[in-house]
């Protein structure tokens, strides 16, 4: 999953002296980036129940620990506070039943109207931060999560086609991705992005853990392997992400989001067989633009230093 994503990043793109900044370099890493989420999307989708939602998540983050092996003496030398250890805590919970809301659509509906759907999480961080983090809701921002709220609505098209329960999944997952962001951006204030990264995969397989022994299915040696290449590429996506925020500024790397899009809907036509549903792609499109304003307007914000920028978050 996608989540499956979505995270924050190591560097401030916004921070990089202009002399630095290449954009070239930066759209490059950006079309990895968006090539690797696609991936993790149609290995999960070729799993096709292979085992259960639950386990699928679980040998996806379980397997992908070893990406956190260079790191384990740095992790382990490191003091939180009991406060920090709740809202770690905290992240994992809401994060891991996002995961298997994801894993679960993944078997449900189109890989495009769960690219789609996904785009909502940002969304709801801008609304969650002007909520909980007292960040300020300006007229533009109300507008274009109105646009975004519009765009899941020609997606769904209630009362004109059937909400399955996979739809109502992407919901939940779009919700409990933001409530997951919102809680790295206060610890990304207080501990090392690479603390807040290792602590999610850690917190997520142990709180995957009880789900997926309970529904456990024995999987084949393919199953484990198609699970690693999940855990792969999304690692890979989220490198690459950070390189190109390191590259490039939002102002470049924002707008080629777009593609995931266009590869979804290519990919779930011509390898799976789903019908192109010209109505997600544009609700889709609808929701990418709203993430791209607000991204834009809060990165062009950041510049004059008058509010924090979002990161636009992936599964």
């Amino acid at each position: 999953m996608r989540a499956m994503t979505q995270t924050k990043t190591d560097a401030d793109p916004q921070a990089i002296p202009k002399a630095a900044a290449t954009p070239v370099l930066g759209v490059f890493w950006m079309v990895v980036t968006g090539l690797s989420f696609v991936a993790v999307t149609a290995l999960v989708k070729y799993l096709d129940n292979a085992v259960p939602a639950a386990e699928a998540a679980f040998l996806r983050y379980v397997l992908g620990l070893v990406f956190l092996l260079p790191m384990a003496r740095s992790l382990v030398a490191t003091r939180l506070s009991a406060r920090q250890w709740r809202l770690f805590g905290i992240r994992g919970a809401v994060h891991t039943l996002g995961v298997i809301l994801w894993f679960f659509a993944m078997t449900r509906i189109p890989i495009a109207d769960v690219t789609a759907m996904n785009y909502l999480s940002p969304i709801y961080v801008t609304v969650g931060a002007a909520l909980f983090l007292g960040e300020t809701l300006a007229t533009r921002r109300i507008i274009a999560v109105c646009v975004a709220l519009v765009g899941a609505l020609i997606i769904l098209r209630p009362g004109f086609r059937e909400v399955n329960a996979g739809h109502i999944a992407m919901l939940g997952t779009a919700m409990l991705f933001a409530c997951s962001y919102l809680v790295a951006k206060i610890l990304a204030d207080e501990t090392p992005a690479s603390l807040v990264v290792a602590m999610l995969s850690i917190t997520v397989t142990i709180g995957l853990a009880p789900f997926a022994f309970a529904v456990w299915v024995t999987p084949d040696l393919w199953t484990l392997a198609v699970c690693f290449g999940v855990a792969c590429f999304a690692t890979g996506g989220h490198f690459a992400m950070t390189l190109a925020f390191r590259a490039a500024p939002l102002t470049v790397t924002q707008p080629v989001t777009f593609l995931q899009l266009i590869w979804a809907v290519t990919l779930g036509a011509l390898v799976f067989g789903e019908p192109v549903d010209v109505a997600v792609v544009l609700g889709g499109s609808l929701i990418l633009a709203s993430v791209v304003f607000i991204t834009l307007r809060e990165a062009h914000l950041k510049r004059r230093a008058v509010t924090p920028g979002v990161n636009v978050p992936k599964t």
